[in-house]
């Protein structure tokens, strides 16, 4: 296991760039599973669960090509039918893979998925989906098996509550074949528009896509084709946060602040000062006042900048709600913030309240997850004293090469071995 050490107090300055987004490019590997020809990707990201999904693309029979940013995927060959379960117990979108499969094969098993454990996020959602296809679902020792029976003409699926990943499993499973899908109450988010964009582009029928309603009519064959990843609001909502909180003249560079409107009105609230020129956002480290915090699907405030937001909540005069509608158990992480001198309290597992302004003060502390595990590397930056983040590999699952991009802005921050 590796670890940070970080030297707080840092004054970040210069540029960071925004790398392509996490939650476009792995949904990007199972979306050329269901392609008939090669499928080119650019600006992807060099992080953990990307290099997880291609193991997974290859051990499917698939294989690729991969020089930086680029990957060349060649799904001409993928014949295997089962999802291997060392693999898919890594990331939750593992299940992406099971309609590409079902359209190729006919068949497929699949085992659990993991991913971060923030809450109850299960499965059955995306089974219904699958069956109101057509599928026919079994329990066995490997998992749940899939098997495409007779499909009908036409099919509408409500989703009960919006999800992004359900969403895009049911896209994938539907571009092909002869049905006529149509999913009410479906996820809007930039990616799941982008994914749709991508498959347009190699001949499928898709329409609404960016509202609740997506119509898809299934095709016989799909191209391949190119794709350049969108960037990742998620980074940008988290470096602007960073740059709120230790900043001074911080741009961030190669977002799409277009994608944050909802989130800029939070940072107006607090009282931040930003700028944004096109693809540049201007921060500098501010004296904010606390204001409420509520997650909600987009185009609302995306549960993954919430625990950004909280660390910035420490800072601010007054008291703040910070409100999590999204996932369970999201906001336990907050008890770690307390150890390094926060006042936090837990109301109950969707809410808490912050009291600021606090000094922060550093610690070793172990990482939860992905988005919790930046948010404390955040509050090391602005904490006095040394802070040592373990299990740094929840977070090289969505930030790529982290501690040298922040060393080239000033922080102080290393990688190393744990040492037991």
């Amino acid at each position: 296991m590796q670890q940070f050490r970080i030297q707080g107090e840092a004054a970040l300055s210069g540029e960071i760039r925004v790398a392509g987004a996490k939650n476009h490019a792995i949904k990007m590997i199972p979306a050329a599973a269901v392609c008939d020809g090669p499928v080119e990707l650019t600006n992807v990201p060099e992080i953990a669960d990307i290099d997880v999904m291609l193991e997974m693309f290859e051990a499917l029979g698939g294989s690729y090509e991969r020089e930086g940013d680029r990957i060349l995927l060649h799904p001409e060959n993928i014949d295997c039918n089962a999802i291997p379960q060392e693999l898919s117990s890594k990331v939750r979108v593992a299940i992406l893979f099971v309609g590409p499969l079902l359209a190729k094969c006919g068949e497929v098993t699949f085992g659990q998925p993991g991913g971060d454990q923030i809450g109850k996020r299960p499965t059955d959602l995306f089974q219904e989906g699958f069956e109101a296809l057509g599928a026919v679902s079994e329990e066995t020792p490997d998992g749940v098996k899939y098997t495409l029976g007779q499909r009908p003409e036409r099919v509408r699926y409500v989703l009960p509550w919006v999800s992004h990943t359900v969403t895009e499993a049911m896209i994938l499973a539907a571009v092909r074949g002869t049905v006529e899908t149509r999913i009410a109450n479906a996820a809007m988010e930039p990616e799941v528009v982008a994914l749709c964009d991508f498959l347009r582009s190699c001949g499928a029928q898709i329409e609404g896509d960016g509202t609740p309603n997506i119509t898809i009519r299934g095709v016989e064959k799909l191209s391949g084709g190119t794709c350049r990843i969108i960037s990742d609001r998620i980074e940008l909502a988290t470096f602007a946060c960073m740059g709120a909180l230790s900043g001074k003249d911080l741009a961030i560079t190669g977002g799409e602040p277009r994608y944050l409107e909802t989130f800029w009105r939070v940072l107006e609230r607090m009282g931040v000062l930003f700028e944004i020129e096109d693809t540049t956002v201007r921060v500098n480290r501010a004296t904010p006042v606390a204001t409420e915090i509520r997650t909600h699907e987009y185009p609302g405030l995306a549960t993954d900048f919430q625990p950004p937001l909280t660390v910035l909540a420490t800072q601010a005069e007054g008291l703040s709600m910070v409100h999590e509608t999204i996932y369970e158990g999201r906001l336990f992480y907050t008890d770690l913030l307390n150890k390094m001198g926060a006042r936090i309290i837990q109301c109950d597992p969707h809410r808490v309240l912050v009291n600021g302004p606090v000094e922060l003060y550093g610690r070793t502390l172990d990482t939860p997850d992905i988005r919790a595990g930046i948010a404390l590397v955040l509050a090391a930056l602005r904490a006095q004293g040394e802070s040592v983040i373990e299990n740094v590999h929840h977070i090289d699952r969505g930030y790529e090469k982290i501690e040298a991009r922040l060393t080239a802005i000033g922080a102080e921050i290393v990688r190393e071995e744990c040492v037991a």
